[in-house]
């Protein structure tokens, strides 16, 4: 094997696992390592990588050929798609030690920073080494941070109530939001909770988007609600409008209360309209600009960071108010035909109108069918009046349309196995 005889587990997490053609086929969540009845420090048996569709796999230690800092290489050999699971006498190294509070043989609280794995000479992986930092009760300075041997350091073989999040939370930093969402649905409900809580507002508003709505509510509930109703805010009020839908009514109208009215009001609307209905599942704050508008005022506000691709995809021309409900709906102008036009041409000029807006009462299959047959990546909805009042886009739709438990992994379908053990990836 190709590696550093000493590799630390956490600079691993999200390095990209290649196989021996060069082609990634996920990235390293984890490593896998088995307690031994002994004194002897855990055997490292694997990695776990995460592959397309938030699937984890298992990569046993003996496949990797090389380890380096932006890349793990794996030998010759099929890959097993089995999706990942614990077995009673493993540990997962980064889930389940990072902020671990320990004890080190001097009698000094520390904590888990994190945990070197090293190879033998017979070509055994084991955790040998862990960082940690020493507690301190002074508010302005940081304690030390040591390199100690695995056997110099207590408490690692059991699990602790009393754990901080913030080495956890450095190692799950980049991942994007739907990754995130996947890695919180490993951990123990309470470790989830507690990693969650420590977010900031607008990036576990994310995350919560990307999560079973059964995990959405636990984690909502485990907040205090003046935290529930900031998270909420930071939500897209579509968003916030279907995890609202999963509460009592009670409830709703609590969160709902102590959110600013200017917040809540988009959510109240929403939740006024019918399940699997344009109202129920469109964004009422789709990108909308006066018929005088430039091309280029619409390209500079298709550009902001906070849109979704599917929402930047066109902007809808409407009469004041610009909020919705706006004034008369005109058209809309899709991103591609900004980018031909000049840049001071008017919206007015180049705006379409040949197909008939959505209604706030039309039917999810129906909707399905138009965006189909017109290859539209978002559709306006208008009211009796004529009204702008939102936007289906075509994530909406694809949200919706799925099974109700499709981003519980739990739930996903699993490849089928051959009798050797390999698993055929159809």
């Amino acid at each position: 094997m190709s590696t550093p005889n000493r590799v630390y587990i956490a600079r691993l997490a999200g390095v990209a696992v290649f196989d021996p053609n060069g082609d990634q086929v996920g990235r390293v969540r984890d490593a896998v390592a088995r307690m031994r009845p002994t004194q002897r420090p855990p055997e490292v048996v694997g990695l776990v990588a995460e592959m397309p569709m938030r699937r984890r796999i298992f990569l046993s230690i003996n496949r990797i050929t090389s380890i380096e800092p932006d890349a793990v290489v794996l030998g010759s050999g099929t890959l097993n798609l089995r999706r990942f699971e614990k077995r009673p006498n493993e540990l997962l190294v980064l889930q389940e030690l990072l902020d671990r509070r320990v004890q080190l043989d001097t009698g000094r609280s520390s904590s888990v920073v994190d945990v070197g794995m090293e190879c033998s000479r017979g070509g055994e992986w084991a955790l040998t080494r862990v960082a940690v930092r020493e507690q301190t009760s002074r508010l302005t300075r940081r304690g030390h941070l040591h390199q100690v041997e695995w056997d110099r350091v207590r408490g690692l073989g059991v699990v602790g109530d009393n754990r901080g999040t913030a080495n956890l939370l450095a190692v799950l930093e980049d991942m994007r939001p739907a990754d995130l969402a996947n890695a919180l649905q490993d951990l123990p409900d309470a470790r989830r909770n507690e990693v969650a809580a420590a977010l900031d507002d607008e990036r576990l508003a994310d995350v919560l988007s990307e999560l079973p709505e059964r995990d959405q509510v636990e984690i909502l509930a485990a907040l205090d609600r003046e935290r529930a109703a900031d998270v909420l805010e930071e939500m897209d009020p579509d968003d916030a409008a279907d995890l609202l839908n999963e509460l009592p009514p009670p409830e709703q109208d609590v969160l709902l209360d102590l959110m600013e009215p200017d917040e809540a009001d988009p959510v109240r609307q929403l939740l006024r309209y019918a399940s699997g209905t344009a109202g129920s599942v469109m964004t009422s704050e789709p990108v909308i600009l006066p018929p005088d508008a430039t091309v280029a005022e619409a390209l500079a506000r298709i550009r902001e960071v906070q849109l979704s691709p599917a929402v930047a995809a066109q902007v809808f021309v409407a009469r004041a108010p610009l909020t919705t409900p706006t004034g008369r709906y005109l058209g809309m102008v899709h991103f591609q035909r900004l980018l031909r036009e000049p840049p001071a041409d008017l919206l007015g000029g180049i705006v379409v109108n040949d197909i008939d807006p959505l209604r706030t009462s039309t039917p999810l299959t129906e909707i399905t069918r138009r965006m189909a047959t017109y290859d539209m990546v978002g559709m306006p909805v208008v009211d009796r009046n004529n009204r702008l009042v939102g936007a289906v886009t075509v994530d909406d739709v694809l949200d919706h349309s799925l099974p109700r438990d499709w981003r519980d992994r739990d739930a996903a379908p699993t490849p089928s196995a051959t009798d050797d053990g390999t698993v055929d990836d159809d």
